[in-house]
């Protein structure tokens, strides 16, 4: 999410990658069929701007049957079980699973041509080689929320989501991806810990977090409502919350804890059983266009991997550190990879242990 993504540098290119997907760009355009009458997309809630949709529907004709997902984990499951949909928001993290149990469809390049605006440190990701499966959309940083003026000292650090002075004041999002990291880098361990013994200590820390922690519905937009009210002094999100943040009256400030923030990327791929591929791939590739692909950042707030797009950005958000941070904000960042298959199990337990705690 977000709402979704920071470093070693697992963003990595790869030269022949690339220079394969120009030649495959400048190929032959496929052989024209009838478009669908719909698209159904499966994404986080308000997630693609209804501006968007409509400009693509004006264009094609095609129209939306949007559906939104609470977590993460429910659209692999959905996937798993057969449900349709054509166009479907994921964490990349899960592509290499849903690609071993044969759930995803390659991309059709033809209908694509604009995948060559796809900045080239998103390309070819550890996720996903050769971006055979998907396409990046959003990514980001995470960060600490914080009504400074409810707070009688610096917040500095993840830790300081367990400050026992701040119970039944601290939010959290039932994201485990984003919340297992944090609590591996607040210890001092990489957010991708497979060590059996640092993520014991984290089961452990986490349940610590269990006094203080208020858990919020993948159906809230932000955090940002709570800490207005005084209903929560500290949580943490994204550069969506920052910039409510920002345009608030009172003093919440975003801010990237010592350790070092965790990148987050989304990436959309089209199910092996979705009915309307082709138009899919028309919609990748009209966000991809530069024009269309600034208007998304600048209603979203979250920034896209399209170079040219830059002209089209409004200058405030084109500037805003928060959302397109400097490198003095990445130091020490990581992006969350996909888990090895022999150390899920215990991701799994730490996070049905934590979330049954919180029942």
């Amino acid at each position: 999410m977000k709402k979704r993504t920071p470093k070693r540098s697992v963003v990595q290119t790869s030269l022949l990658v690339i220079m394969g997907f120009s030649l495959l760009l400048a190929g032959c355009s496929p052989k024209q069929a009838p478009l669908p009458t719909e698209l159904i997309l499966y994404s986080w809630v308000d997630y693609m701007p209804q501006s968007v949709m409509d400009a693509f529907t004006e264009e094609y004709g095609i129209t939306f049957e949007y559906i939104a997902y609470e977590t993460e984990e429910e659209v692999v499951e959905d996937i798993q079980a057969g449900n349709v949909y054509d166009l479907v928001l994921t964490n990349p993290e899960f592509i290499p699973q849903m690609d071993e149990d044969d759930l995803l469809k390659p991309l059709d390049y033809r209908n694509i041509p604009n995948f060559k605006h796809v900045s080239a440190n998103f390309r070819d990701l550890v996720f996903d080689p050769g971006n055979v499966y998907s396409i990046p959309f959003h990514w980001g940083t995470t960060g600490l929320l914080v009504r400074t003026d409810l707070v009688d000292r610096p917040i500095t650090s993840w830790n300081d989501l367990w400050d026992p002075a701040l119970a039944g004041k601290a939010g959290i999002w039932a994201i485990p991806r984003s919340l297992i990291p944090i609590a591996l880098k607040a210890q001092g361990y990489s957010a991708n810990s497979e060590d059996l013994a640092e993520l014991e200590m984290t089961r452990q820390y986490l349940s610590q977090l269990k006094a203080n922690a208020v858990i919020l519905s993948g159906l809230e937009t932000s955090i940002v409502p709570m800490l207005e009210s005084g209903e929560l002094t500290i949580g943490y999100g994204w550069a969506y919350d920052a910039i409510l943040a920002q345009e608030s009256n009172l003093p919440i400030e975003y801010i990237i804890p010592e350790e070092g923030t965790i990148l987050w990327v989304d990436s959309f791929i089209i199910p092996a059983n979705a009915q309307n591929p082709h138009a899919a791939e028309l919609f990748l590739n009209f966000i991809l266009q530069p024009e269309i692909a600034a208007q998304i950042v600048n209603e979203s707030y979250y920034p896209m991997a399209v170079d040219g797009m830059e002209p089209y950005v409004l200058p405030e958000i084109l500037q805003n550190l928060v959302i397109f941070p400097d490198n003095a904000q990445l130091r020490n960042a990581e992006i969350t990879l996909p888990i090895r298959p022999d150390r899920r199990w215990i991701y799994d337990e730490i996070w049905a242990d934590f979330m049954e705690g919180n029942q």
